[in-house]
């Protein structure tokens, strides 16, 4: 892992800090930020979002998921965790702490509803679990999200009777999931065409890789420039969100190391299942937020805190799954770098 994306929650916390500075030292600058909108979505923040969406859709390898008849097991794990486990346990933390809060019930709902697909590639392979199985599973979320992510925030947020524009979330959805993913696969096979799927692969997608990360961090500094006020007035908002957000992590963690162990699956399976299992896909979360919402509100900043906990989170599941490993917790010791 490169030095920049190694101290990721560094750069996290400041670029929050350098948003907070900047909506209270230069006058106006939420104003003038919220100003660049069109049919209610942020420009700079649509711009941020897609440019976070579209190198995650480029992990998107059909041909891969023929190999899901080899080996099921792991591929079903991760799929029951993302869209059944993790989605009820999230929903069932949020009814019992932000009860009568329902934007950021809201919040956790969208990010536990998310499975992640493409900073699970990252922790994949700093964890030395199989890339191959990551592949495939990261390709079979790219698609299950498309269907699944609309239907299932709305089941949820239907059962606690929290009323949201569906059809904005599906709007969201479309354009951030659905328009990356094409023109993602257009472009793939264009330049694959013309430089080779070597080039591809080691040049082209490396550096959309990095555009992600910027992405990011500009994104972290638009939305908290322009609700500097609102966080600063309302901190513990941010405080309470937290709190499911937290206990959710170790709950579905703890599910999936429990079941992983139980399935006997190897290290290198076992890991990547845990890791994607228990991951949440917050880009998409914050879209929807933000096109439901709006950039000032609640739900946008509620579905930050998950990007803000989830980075150190997942990099302390990866030394967690790696220190089990070395301990054969899944009954093959191994010597993981």
């Amino acid at each position: 892992m490169h030095g920049f994306e190694k101290y990721l929650p560094i750069w996290v916390v400041v670029c929050m800090g350098l948003g907070l500075l900047l909506s209270q030292t230069v006058p106006g600058v939420g104003e003038t930020i919220g100003s660049w909108e069109v049919g209610g979505v942020s420009i700079p923040i649509g711009i941020c979002l897609f440019l976070m969406m579209y190198p995650a859709m480029l992990n998107l390898q059909v041909a891969e998921l023929r190999k899901l008849r080899t080996n099921p097991k792991p591929i079903l794990l991760t799929l029951f965790s993302n869209w059944i486990f993790s989605p009820l346990v999230h929903l069932g933390l949020a009814s019992l702490f932000l009860r009568g809060n329902p934007q950021l019930m809201v919040a956790v709902i969208l990010l536990g509803s998310s499975p992640c697909t493409a900073m699970v590639l990252v922790w994949g392979k700093l964890a030395g679990g199989n890339q191959e199985q990551n592949v495939v599973n990261t390709s079979l979320n790219t698609l299950t999200i498309i269907f699944l992510y609309v239907p299932v925030v709305a089941l949820l947020t239907g059962m606690q009777n929290i009323p949201i524009d569906r059809v904005m979330l599906a709007v969201s959805a479309g354009v951030f999931i659905g328009a990356p993913l094409l023109i993602g696969i257009v472009s793939k096979r264009l330049l694959t065409r013309a430089k080779g799927i070597e080039w591809f692969d080691r040049v082209y997608r490396p550096f959309v890789g990095k555009v992600t990360i910027v992405a990011l961090l500009v994104t972290l500094v638009v939305l908290f420039a322009l609700n500097g006020e609102v966080l600063l007035h309302h901190f513990d908002k941010l405080l309470l969100v937290s709190v499911p957000l937290l206990i959710a992590f170790p709950v579905v963690l703890g599910f999936n190391l429990i079941v992983t162990r139980a399935l006997k699956f190897r290290y290198r399976e076992a890991i990547i299942s845990t890791i994607i299992g228990s991951s949440s896909h917050f880009e998409i979360a914050i879209a929807a937020a933000v096109g439901m919402y709006g950039v000032g509100s609640y739900a946008a900043l509620g579905t930050t805190m998950g990007l803000f906990w989830e980075v150190p989170v997942m990099l302390s599941v990866v030394y967690l799954g790696k220190a089990l490993g070395r301990r054969g917790f899944w009954g093959d010791p191994v010597v993981a770098k």
